[in-house]
């Protein structure tokens, strides 16, 4: 196996600075959040003050642009399946003596059929016994060789390892509620363990990006990929824990290239797309979400582009938007939904009835039949389509790449901002009032209002809404773990598997070289 190392990452710093720079961005502090909104600005540059290095914050470092590509890349981020200690909740960090279990084994099967149809161009995995098998069993058959990266290991979290969480307590009490509460600022045995994580996750893009491959598999471990798309996308370790990755959830980040030598453009595709529905049920970063916010992308209607690029005008669906509808509201039955909001699109409102309506039938289907029914209410924040005509660009005809947005206007970009900034406010508000009982609400738009909506929840600025791709009949999934006047828990971004044959697959390039 062939073993990687570069020189690590360079770290600069101010205490006086309020700037968290990253590859072409920084992080200003909001006076109402618990961590930073991120902003456009490729030319601020942070004083080196290597006397105070050990007392740096997480929202100041560093990271050094990304390298340049000449061509697009697409990369695959999967999580190892479940492993023997993952099965007993021990904390794992980057030990070495777990090994996956006979559930794991089927999960990493699942995502080999998964992504069986795509041409990797190559394997990075991490060397960890877990990870290296789950990526053998999906890279079957293919010749190419897997090349394991000791970066790509999991989180070094010394002497909390193989402890199992009540021990944790019991024996490091304060600082195990750190890790659960602060873990940017958790340390251990005079380590930061999340700061370095970072700053591995930034040296392996280098290695990624200077590889002169097209498509990339990933297999590696939760907490390192997480680190991996928040230093893709520019996020700081404020994020840890807010980007789930389940066991062999599957990932995928589009690199566009850019004109004069600059990083490339950076676009989430896909977050957390599981073996097991992600609407399921389970924890959210270790804790047992309160509330819970579905945010459905309205299925196709007659004047989308390619079933993904929102319609300019309002339309009816079309056929394929009427099965996807249904698909939708069939991955929703594990719930039982009180609620469902919709825009005015005529897609939208029709793929919110189809939700609630099979809902209210699904209880009919047995011996006792005990009508129930499902609330639907029109909010008109919700709805883009009125902003996306005040558009001179031709957006029917827009690439089917990722970060389509950034081809809009900024007027039009600032309009759809401050429209769904009302409209996330108006989901919360309704949260917040619906009983303890009745945690979830389904919220059904065109793409462009729930891309804005994930970046409001998120805390970023309008900038990064090119920074996230979403498709037709696409659920994306937000937990409130403290409720929803707490920080939003990405479950899931851009979850399409329960269209089935009548999705985009996972792997199926939607890029191509422009640039933007």
């Amino acid at each position: 196996m062939l073993m990687f190392c570069i020189t690590p990452s360079i770290i600069t710093h101010s205490h006086s600075s309020l700037f968290h720079t990253g590859p072409g961005n920084c992080f200003i502090r909001s006076p109402n959040y618990s961590f930073f909104i991120r902003s456009s600005s490729s030319s601020l540059q942070v004083p080196l003050d290597e006397d105070n290095e050990k007392s740096l914050s997480p929202e100041l470092r560093y990271s050094r642009p990304f390298p340049t590509i000449k061509s697009a890349k697409r990369v695959v981020l999967v999580r190892h399946g479940q492993s023997t200690w993952n099965a007993e909740g021990r904390i794992q960090g980057s030990s070495n003596f777990s090994v996956l279990t006979e559930k794991g084994e089927a999960q990493a099967e699942t995502s080999r059929k998964m992504l069986i149809d795509d041409s990797f161009d190559i394997c990075f995995a991490s060397p960890l016994n877990r990870s290296k098998r789950t990526a053998e069993i999906i890279w079957g058959t293919r010749k190419e060789e897997i090349l394991t990266d000791l970066d790509l290991r999991e989180i070094d979290l010394y002497s909390f390892q193989g402890l199992l969480k009540h021990e944790g307590k019991e024996k490091f009490g304060e600082a195990f509620h750190e890790w659960q509460k602060n873990p940017a600022n958790f340390s251990i045995d005079g380590n930061y363990p999340v700061r370095q994580l970072w700053e591995r996750a930034r040296n392996c893009w280098d290695k990624i990006l200077f590889h002169e491959s097209r498509s990339v598999l990933v297999v590696a471990h939760n907490a390192v990929n997480q680190a991996l798309i928040a230093t893709a996308m520019g996020l700081g370790t404020e994020y840890f824990r807010v980007l789930l990755q389940s066991n062999c959830g599957v990932s995928v980040l589009d690199f566009t290239p850019r004109v004069d030598g600059l990083p490339p453009h950076v676009c989430l595709n896909r977050l957390n797309q599981t073996p097991g529905s992600p609407v399921a049920g389970g924890s959210s970063g270790g804790r047992k979400a309160r509330k819970q916010i579905i945010l459905v992308c309205h299925a196709s209607s007659r004047s989308d582009f390619k079933a993904s690029v929102p319609a300019v005008g309002d339309s009816p669906m079309d056929m394929l938007g009427i099965i996807q509808s249904q698909k939708t509201a069939e991955l929703l039955l594990d719930l039982r939904l009180k609620l469902v909001v919709s825009s005015l699109n005529l897609a939208s409102i029709a793929t919110a009835n189809t939700i609630a309506q099979v809902q209210e039938a699904a209880d009919c289907l047995g011996a006792d039949c005990v009508p129930r029914f499902v609330e639907r209410k029109q909010v008109q924040n919700l709805g883009m389509d009125n902003i996306l005509q005040l558009s001179q660009k031709d957006v029917t005809e827009a690439p089917h790449s990722p970060g389509w947005l950034n081809i809009l206007e900024d007027e039009v970009i600032t309009a759809l901002w401050d429209q769904a900034k009302k409209a996330w406010k108006s989901l919360l508000d309704e949260l917040s009032s619906q009983p303890e009982n009745e945690e979830i609400i389904v919220a059904v738009a065109d793409s462009a209002a729930n891309v804005a909506l994930l970046s409001h929840c998120l805390n970023v600025t309008k900038e990064w809404m090119g920074s996230f791709h979403l498709d037709a009949g696409s659920i994306s999934v937000i937990d409130f773990p403290d409720g929803p006047a707490g920080r939003g828990v990405i479950r899931c971004i851009n979850y399409t598997a329960h269209l089935g044959r009548w999705s985009i697959p996972i792997t199926t390039s939607t890029m191509d070289d422009e640039e933007f």
